[in-house]
């Protein structure tokens, strides 16, 4: 009885031991057996540290698999993309998972940069190709962080931060991108947090002001309207781009917040204006992909006291492209309520001909790309024509954006276009010069402002 209960003690304990170290699903060892190998690793090289690298492999939109076709089909890709990395690592490297879609690789063999780039654009390629689900094959890309010991950090906990800060800047760029740790990217990822901080601030502080670009009549170059643009000058930063920090709202989550927040601002300044005038507003790719969009904008427009029928909404093929059958449905929604839609930056996406045809848009904004060489580029002067063409036989309305000079205005004037917006009618100013301008340029400014008083 004594040995046999003994044996299966060991058993038990075995199993036990097992179950620490595996992931149940996969097969793979966890995060515990990750730690112990890389601490043996390094303690084997203490002597003589020679690098190794460690990388986190995270799928990118594997959530919606889940969501779509049940976590039966997400377990089998998960299981699928195990099988794929054991088979692409060398020999001699580990695999394990974590939680969710995310893997572990450490390879002893890797001990620079660009081996590093290299295993991970193996990895890459070999995790984007079709999984099979039997009635159905789904694509997936992966996103992937790699830290080099010991320069990335000389125990566990750093170098696994380290790689934390890699994927975290790769899922930042895009999907289906490769990092490798470095000083550089440590301190761009800690200034894009200090940026991201002083935004949530300036937010809350109501600091994030918006100004105003007029967009006038080409044929005699009467205000037809003006352009919400988001302006953020910080105590410490100075003035920031919104080229910098408007994608980084939508990145950290609170774009929603910041567009709603400038959209009443910019609707309260335009209660001054006369009625004639309308305000176009740029609305996210998130914010095209969230249902709630539309209910909110009408909800801020009420409260404000803003006629819809005098907003525009601009939106870029891109952001259309995110989430189509949401965008539609969002774009019908403000539609319905009177808002205009515009396609800004026409001509430069991938099949704006398409959208056209897909999307019920009121106005077309053609990029300043082909503006600012009108003059001295016949193609670019023959893409104008044909758009300009193009947008008249479908009833859309026209603006040429970037326009600096009364050379280039009178060029898009006798092609046809019917409005323009750039520095050369005025650039972006406050509300309060906004209304100056007005006076100056405005005839009916004046008439209409004493039979609204």
């Amino acid at each position: 009885m004594g040995p046999a209960g003994t044996k299966a003690e060991h058993g038990d304990q075995d199993e036990q031991s097992n179950l620490t170290y595996t992931d149940r699903l996969t097969g793979l060892g966890n995060r515990v057996r990750l730690r112990d190998k890389v601490r043996q690793l390094a303690a084997d090289r203490s002597a003589d540290p020679a690098p190794f690298t460690v990388g986190i492999v995270n799928l990118d939109g594997f959530k919606p698999i889940n969501d779509l076709f049940g976590q039966s089909a997400g377990d089998e890709i998960l299981c699928q993309v195990a099988h794929r990395l054991k088979a692409c690592v060398p020999d001699g490297a580990t695999v394990t998972r974590h939680d969710g879609d995310e893997f572990a690789v450490i390879l002893p063999l890797v001990f620079e940069r660009n081996g590093a780039d290299r295993a991970g654009q193996l990895i890459k390629d070999v995790l984007s190709a079709p999984y099979d689900l039997g009635d159905r094959n789904v694509r997936l890309s992966a996103s992937l962080g790699f830290a080099v010991y010991p320069f990335a950090g000389g125990d566990f906990e750093d170098l696994m931060k380290s790689a934390e800060t890699a994927l975290y800047r790769s899922k930042r760029r895009g999907r289906g991108q490769i990092t490798v740790y470095s000083r550089e990217i440590a301190q761009e990822m800690k200034r894009a947090t200090q940026l991201e901080q002083a935004l949530r601030n300036a937010i809350i502080n109501d600091t994030v002001d918006v100004h105003f670009q007029p967009i006038v009549r080409l044929v005699d170059g009467r205000v037809l309207g003006f352009e919400a643009l988001a302006r953020w000058i910080d105590p410490d930063l100075g003035f920031v781009s919104p080229a910098v920090f408007v994608p980084l709202a939508e990145e950290r989550g609170f774009i929603d917040t910041l567009s709603e927040t400038l959209l009443r601002k910019a609707a309260e300044a335009t209660l001054a204006w006369p009625r004639d005038l309308f305000l176009s507003f740029n609305l996210s790719s998130v914010q095209l992909m969230d249902p709630r969009t539309s209910f909110n904008t009408l909800s801020i427009l009420n409260s404000v006291g803003f006629d819809p029928r005098r907003l525009e909404m601009e939106i870029t093929e891109t952001a259309v492209m995110s989430s189509a059958d949401t965008a539609r449905r969002i774009i019908r929604e403000l539609k319905d309520a009177g808002i205009r839609i515009s396609l800004d930056d026409f001509g430069t996406g991938q099949s704006s001909l398409g959208r056209l045809r897909e999307f019920t848009f009121d106005k077309v904004k053609i990029d300043r790309a082909f503006v600012s060489a009108i003059t001295t580029d016949r193609i670019s002067e023959h893409i104008v024509r044909a758009i300009v063409t193009m947008c008249k036989g479908l009833e859309l309305e026209v603006v040429a954006e970037g326009i600096e000079t009364e050379a280039e205005a009178e060029a898009l004037r006798q092609l046809g276009c019917g409005m323009g917006q750039g520095y050369h009618f005025g650039k972006p100013a406050d509300s309060g010069a906004t209304l100056r301008y007005l006076l100056e340029h405005h005839h009916e400014f004046a008439v209409i402002d004493r039979v609204t008083a």
